[in-house]
């Protein structure tokens, strides 16, 4: 069962997608727990027309579902001779739910279950919150489970990071071109507390030893923050801002933490710091998703027949 965090599949689901995203208190907690959804819904009804503009810039709908539903086909595809498989998945925040994706689970009679976060770094805002989700469903019925929660430095995995790095370049040619890991960021109330940061510093470690980046040559940032408190920084439109003080001119944005293309790459890279990039004279390309590459898929598979070989299932 592969986790993600979901997203809206039409402009009319925004704003209750947002809903559940902001009622969540392991990512953010509104005042007093009773408050949460009060104020949870007066923050989605405050947001959801900027988040609607966002989304109908990039097909009126999140395409994580998608993207999703082919790594859960193609993990299924790659597990075909190494014993009885289904792969299906389930969304924190939209449908289908991890709750539906459990249910369904039990009604097809699957009794043994290995869930695979699909964020690499573990935080307990992504990874932590969707995997207690899955605890609380997992209680409703008579099935056995077990997770994999982090997976930053498989070598698969950075061999995939690095493939697409070594393709971003090469579409620059011979230029000199600097490159821009960004995460999706974390309050630093979560952060101090989270292995995330770390997570993220060792596989850009792992990558550019890989790509063998100069030091001087590659920088990290964080984007995604909302909300008035204080996020992970620096911030990548306060970063690109800095490379183009610095005379930066080319530079290539590889999205670290994302596995899939969603809105995060599609609209806040492709777009929005595509478009600060043109005002200061940076041509900003940013690396391909991973998507449904094949060193991914390969990695999922390794880790599940990893898991399942522990488990003596």
């Amino acid at each position: 069962m592969l986790l993600n965090l979901g997203g809206p599949d039409s402009l009319d689901s925004v704003k209750p997608f947002l809903f559940n995203l902001f009622s969540d208190r392991m990512i953010m907690r509104l005042g007093p727990a009773p408050l949460q959804k009060p104020i949870a819904w007066t923050i989605a009804t405050a947001r959801a027309g900027k988040a609607k503009r966002a989304y109908a810039l990039i097909g009126g709908k999140s395409p994580l579902n998608e993207f999703t539903a082919a790594q859960a086909n193609a993990l299924q595809e790659s597990l075909k001779e190494d014993g009885n498989f289904r792969v299906c998945f389930g969304m924190r925040y939209w449908r289908p739910f991890i709750s539906e994706a459990v249910s369904q689970m039990d009604q097809d009679g699957l009794r043994r279950v290995i869930a695979l976060s699909l964020y690499p770094h573990y935080s307990i805002a992504t990874t932590g919150s969707s995997l207690n989700e899955l605890g609380i469903q997992m209680k409703k019925y008579p099935i056995s489970w077990d997770s994999i929660d982090q997976w930053f430095d498989h070598p698969l995995y950075i061999e995939a990071l690095a493939d697409t790095i070594n393709n971003g370049l090469s579409s620059f040619g011979a230029e000199d071109v600097f490159i821009l890991f960004s995460a999706h960021g974390l309050p630093l109330k979560i952060a101090r507390n989270d292995p995330y940061v770390e997570h993220i510093q060792a596989t850009i470690d792992a990558v550019t030893k890989k790509v063998k980046i100069p030091a001087e040559r590659f920088a990290l940032s964080y984007q995604s923050r909302t909300g008035p408190v204080k996020w992970l920084s620096p911030y990548t439109d306060e970063m690109l801002r800095e490379l183009g003080r610095r005379g930066e001119k080319k530079v290539l944005m590889v999205p670290v933490s994302f596995v899939s293309d969603h809105i995060e790459t599609l609209y806040e890279i492709d777009i929005l710091y595509k478009r600060i990039s043109s005002e200061l004279g940076i041509e900003l390309r940013r690396t391909a998703a991973l998507n449904t590459h094949p060193l991914l898929i390969g990695a999922f598979k390794e880790m599940v027949l990893r898991k399942k070989k522990e488990l003596g299932w």
